[in-house]
């Protein structure tokens, strides 16, 4: 793996892999199955353990039931340990959908209460396409105002924007002055809508994580035992991707995992990767899988599949709770 990469302009460097805390929220109406509270535990201790340990939350996982469960890891410990990263996000009000400037700032207050902590290293904008009014988002004193606003206040080391539909995101990113961009879902083997976006975030050097290369899992645990794509119950046309995949895999011994997420590591315009954990021992196989031997020809089979970069989540029903 690559050593620790700086986020923009700032001096926050963060390790090659990322674990993104959404499944330990237990939202099966998302991932399919559930994840009880003594597990999900037990995953935060665990990567809160790495020295370099980085963890991805949001104010809406599971409806703050991620956050409030690394909250009770940070106060068993004492306090955010040292050395370790923190993510977290602004989201709009999820009955109202409003996202304005007063809503922003009582997501970041909600956030630091639940975490335990005064401040975290990376705070983002969370799906704008979501909101009622974009523009309650863009216009003065908005929820962007108010982020950039939460960074001069010291309550984050760095800003960014994390997910959303491209056409969307686009002008934010063009018009802000982000430290980073989180993509979700749209920059893997199989799908490269984000490929504008990282582009243009390369070209104005901000830091880019890379969440969700496993597609919520059907090129980590396979299409036949997890027939879903993008949080979704999906159609055999629509794995048939991953199945090629799967199959250029086999001919070389490599775990579909082991491609999908070094995918993502071997692109030197991505600062970080962000794999979704349920459970401890999900840590060692990731680190295992990013050290995976993956020939030349190997990669040039895989990188010659076709691809679809159209949006994944078109069709995604979304549901925080």
């Amino acid at each position: 793996m690559t050593s620790p990469r700086r986020i923009g302009k700032t001096g926050l460097r963060v390790p090659a892999i990322g674990y993104g805390s959404t499944a330990l929220a237990d939202m099966p109406d998302t991932y399919g199955y559930s994840v009880d509270e003594q597990r999900g535990l037990d995953t935060i201790r665990a990567i809160l353990a790495q020295p370099d340990g980085f963890i991805d939350s949001s104010r809406n996982y599971g409806l703050g039931r991620s956050e409030a469960l690394i909250g009770r890891v940070v106060r068993e410990l004492g306090g955010w340990p040292q050395g370790r990263i923190l993510s977290t996000k602004l989201d709009r009000d999820m009955d109202t959908l409003r996202f304005d400037g007063a809503q922003a700032r009582r997501s970041i207050e909600e956030s630091l209460a639940a975490l335990g902590v005064s401040k975290v290293q990376m705070l983002h904008l969370h799906d704008p396409e979501h909101a009622a009014d974009l523009t309650e988002i863009t216009r003065r004193g908005g929820a962007l105002d108010q982020l950039m606003r939460m960074k001069a206040e010291g309550l984050a080391d760095a800003v960014g924007l994390a997910a959303g539909r491209v056409d969307i995101m686009m002008p934010l990113l063009r018009d802000w002055d982000f430290d980073v961009l989180i993509t979700h879902s749209r920059y893997t083997l199989v799908n490269r809508n984000a490929e504008p976006m990282i582009r243009m975030a390369a070209e104005r050097g901000i830091a880019v994580l890379n969440a969700a290369p496993y597609a919520s899992g059907a090129l980590a645990k396979g299409a036949e035992s997890r027939p879903r794509y993008v949080y979704q119950e999906v159609s055999e046309a629509v794995l048939e991707p991953v199945r090629r995949v799967e199959a250029v895999c086999a001919r070389h011994g490599i775990p579909p995992g082991a491609a999908a997420l070094q995918f993502s590591l071997r692109d030197p315009r991505i600062a970080s990767t962000i794999c979704g954990v349920s459970k401890p021992e999900r840590l060692a196989e990731t680190r295992a899988w990013a050290d995976w031997p993956i020939s030349a020809e190997a990669w040039d089979e895989l990188l010659a599949l076709p691809f679809s970069s159209d949006d994944p989540e078109t069709t995604r029903v979304y549901t925080p709770g």
